[in-house]
């Protein structure tokens, strides 16, 4: 294992992660999420697991992340689902993750959500496009873990908009709406629901389109030729949780980190964080988040020290980019989140 790179608030390494974990000390870390490669029926170029083998190799890894967690941490597991192989059933696999994470590791299911990416196409191609015998699979399960019943959480933090039907009540609730009974019986007092809290409670259903194509991270990719990652969620998913389950100055660890989507937004949130892939050119593509446009020759050099260059780690504090999101962030926060031994 080894550190590639590191900002403001976090550093970056290569290697297995479970050597990372190790490195760790115990209850050192607020938030654990990450979105391993799926237990797909193809071998994907990242590395996935057969359905058969994948979930004894998950709870490996949810051994340690128990362990590295503090009382108030939580752990945020992003799992797609898939079918079995040649059948048009779906497989248990996620599920069995759940139960085997709060049986085998001691954590408890604080919540799940499902993650419901709008911009998702048909599939699989068999079962949906071809034969049309089952609708498209456009839910991700997202199991939140926590070490006891009381994680840190607020959900003030994480208020969702009113709907147009909301703001008119707020206005003028006597005229818009008069309590009554509901279908269950149970009545409903005057003011229930009439104060604005500022924004509306969340759903655990999260709809939040994975369309990326004209970002920064891909189109400086693009520009350098840079191998990027086939499988990124949407900034927002970090953006929810990071926010939710965490505060300022935090340390957030992603273990399958690929295009490091969590490192970019915990660094504009002012959250230390912690990312490790096994796959060097993703790490030192997943840079070009920290990076400012246009490009510079400078800029340039650096990735492609990181791509190459033996003389390791590259420092990134002190490009443009860098230098405007630390300037935005309290002056109190530290910087830098922990020092580990290189191992190459």
């Amino acid at each position: 294992m080894y550190e590639i790179y590191y900002t403001r608030f976090g550093r970056a390494y290569v290697g297995d992660s479970k050597e990372l974990l190790a490195s760790l000390d115990e209850g050192s870390v607020d938030l654990v999420m990450t979105s391993p490669p799926f237990a797909l029926q193809r071998k994907k170029e990242y590395g996935n697991k057969d359905q058969d083998e994948y979930v004894d190799w998950l709870i490996d890894f949810g051994h340690s992340i128990f362990r590295i967690l503090k009382e108030t941490g939580s752990f945020v597991l992003d799992l797609g689902g898939a079918y079995k192989k040649g059948r048009p059933v779906r497989s248990l696999y996620n599920y069995r993750v759940l139960i085997r994470m709060c049986d085998e590791c001691g954590f408890t299911l604080a919540e799940e959500f499902f993650w419901h990416n709008t911009a998702k196409l048909p599939s699989p191609i068999e079962w949906v496009n071809k034969r049309k015998i089952r609708v498209k699979d456009s839910v991700n399960t997202v199991w939140w873990f926590s070490k006891n019943d009381l994680p840190k959480a607020n959900v003030k933090k994480v208020l969702a908009p009113y709907s147009d039907r909301m703001k008119k009540l707020l206005e003028d609730p006597d005229s818009f709406y008069k309590p009554q009974k509901r279908p269950s019986g149970h009545a409903i007092s005057k003011g229930f629901g009439t104060a604005d809290n500022g924004g509306a409670i969340p759903p655990n259903l999260l709809q939040f389109p994975n369309t990326d194509s004209n970002s920064q991270y891909l189109r400086l990719c693009k520009e350098l030729s840079a191998k990027r990652h086939p499988a990124r969620f949407p900034t927002k998913l970090p953006e929810f949780f990071i926010d939710f389950l965490t505060d300022e100055n935090d340390l957030v660890l992603d273990i399958f980190a690929g295009s490091n989507t969590l490192g970019e937004v915990a660094e504009k949130r002012g959250r230390r964080w912690i990312a490790c892939d096994l796959d060097r050119d993703y790490l030192a593509a997943s840079a070009l988040r920290f990076f400012e446009e246009p490009i510079t020759k400078e800029a340039t050099k650096l990735f492609q020290k990181l791509v190459s260059s033996s003389q390791l780690p590259i420092d990134l504090t002190n490009i443009k980019r860098q230098r405007e999101l630390f300037s935005k962030q309290t002056k109190h926060i530290t910087t830098i989140p922990l020092e580990f031994h290189n191992h190459r």
